[in-house]
């Protein structure tokens, strides 16, 4: 995932001459995701800005209204904390403008946990960016979702926020050559099933599938349905998947208190209700803190999963074996 967006970085800086990329650790990339970008596009397009998140974003506010199009990288979503009010800005920009002004930037950063690199560097916090009218948000949970959503957000007249997980960053996958831009707000369907929906994100997509393939082997019928951006959500797609096969169950990984899996719990009661079976079942993070030794006990498991999925449709515990990370 790492090498096909650095690609598409580059990709999206040669058609563009106003894509500026700036951010943390942006020259000699901690990452990975920026190396050679610097020595081949500059010191005006690649600019390393040091550990000042809100500076940063508000850097981007400026750059944007001035026809730039900068992806701002401060490395982690844990540390957009102090961006929060600048964040708030850029979400606001359009509207307080009267519609005269865009605002195309991008906030590209990783998030997730399943690593052991501790309580401030293993957060999901999405539902903070829902909560913030006027921003997009995209999780991709594929390579090939990697590139055509960054490529459509780089694109976007609008401030995108843009979190890919650290546990897909090595992930592997045979895709196309070239790309192309994947349009916000539209679900895929990564694994088609009857017995039950599985409405999950980013990584929890992976798991969910793995899971998936170990309950079919038991007669078990699992759809997964990745949602891909969260603001815009595909409702659409989600209640349609229910309306099959009767039965919800939401995993993601920001904290299950107020988090997006809530919501999308909620609007699928709102829209589907009527042809729900059970009552909807969610996993998300437990409200304690991520941390090295007790990730296995706050971040989403693979049996946590399973166990779900087999309570909805009544059948026997499934036993499965499937790794996390540390």
């Amino acid at each position: 995932m790492l090498e096909v967006m650095k690609s598409t970085l580059r990709e999206e800086m040669l058609r563009d001459p106003k894509v500026v990329y700036m951010g943390e650790c942006v020259v000699g990339s901690a990452m990975g995701m920026t190396n050679g970008l610097y020595e081949e596009f500059g010191p005006n397009r690649v600019i390393e800005t040091g550990l000042v998140e809100n500076t940063m974003v508000a850097a981007g506010i400026g750059l944007a209204e001035r026809g730039y199009r900068p992806i701002i990288d401060p490395m982690m979503a844990d540390f957009l904390t102090p961006a929060y009010a600048a964040m708030t800005i850029a979400g606001k920009n359009r509207f307080m403008h009267g519609g005269k002004m865009t605002l195309p930037m991008v906030i590209l950063t990783t998030m997730g946990g399943y690593l052991g690199l501790g309580a401030e560097h293993s957060g999901c916090p999405e539902a903070q960016v829902m909560h913030m009218p006027g921003l997009k948000l995209v999780v991709p949970s594929s390579i090939e979702d990697a590139r055509g959503l960054l490529m459509t957000a780089i694109r976007d007249n609008n401030p995108v926020v843009y979190y890919f997980h650290k546990r897909l960053m090595r992930e592997k996958q045979e895709i196309a050559e070239h790309g192309e831009p994947i349009p916000f707000g539209v679900a895929d369907i990564k694994r088609e099933g009857t017995d039950v929906t599985v409405v999950a994100t980013a990584y929890q997509v992976k798991l969910c599938l793995d899971v998936a393939a170990r309950l079919a082997e038991k007669g078990i019928s699992v759809e997964v349905v990745d949602p891909r951006t969260l603001v815009p959500l595909d409702i659409a797609t989600i209640v349609k998947s229910v309306k099959k096969t009767n039965r919800v169950l939401v995993v993601d990984e920001d904290f299950i208190t107020c988090g997006p899996g809530g919501e999308i719990a909620m609007q699928i009661m709102e829209h589907a209700f009527d042809w729900l079976d059970q009552p909807i079942k969610r996993i998300g993070t437990k409200g304690w803190v991520p941390a090295t030794s007790v990730d296995r006990f706050v971040l989403p498991q693979p049996q946590e999963i399973a166990d779900a999925i087999t309570a909805l449709v009544g059948a026997e515990r499934v036993l499965v074996d499937i790794k996390t990370g540390k």
